[in-house]
């Protein structure tokens, strides 16, 4: 914690960090951090489409997995997996944000057309 009481998390791949109080969710800092996670829940555990994963790997300055989370990630906590809306910031923390499903198709689907547009070429 620096002198003013807060922790900087460090959302990846974009790069993009904020500066929180201890006792902050993920999801909350993701939003200071200008960027989107997507919820429909709420915050309430319910929808799992906060899905987010620690990079560090070591759980580092996250709260502990809560037995609701552990539930509703089926075993994914394991792999580092943690849902926004429930994690809290405990220290500085470094967090994977995995791309959204349709982004990924759209880019996906632009990759392959430049492919086909530099064969032709």
């Amino acid at each position: 914690m620096n002198g003013s009481g807060s922790y900087e998390v460090t959302f990846l791949p974009s790069g993009k960090q904020a500066k929180v109080r201890p006792g902050t969710s993920v999801l909350d800092a993701s939003r200071r951090a200008g960027l989107s996670i997507a919820t429909r829940c709420g915050g309430k555990a319910a929808c799992l489409m906060c899905k987010v994963r620690d990079a560090s790997g070591r759980q580092a300055g996250l709260s502990a997995v809560a037995d609701n989370e552990r539930y509703k990630l089926g075993g994914m906590h394991e792999e580092g997996y943690r849902l926004a809306c429930q994690a809290k910031v405990t220290g500085d923390a470094s967090i994977e944000v995995p791309e959204d499903p349709l982004h990924a198709a759209i880019r996906k689907q632009l990759e392959r057309q430049r492919e086909e547009e530099d064969s032709l070429w």
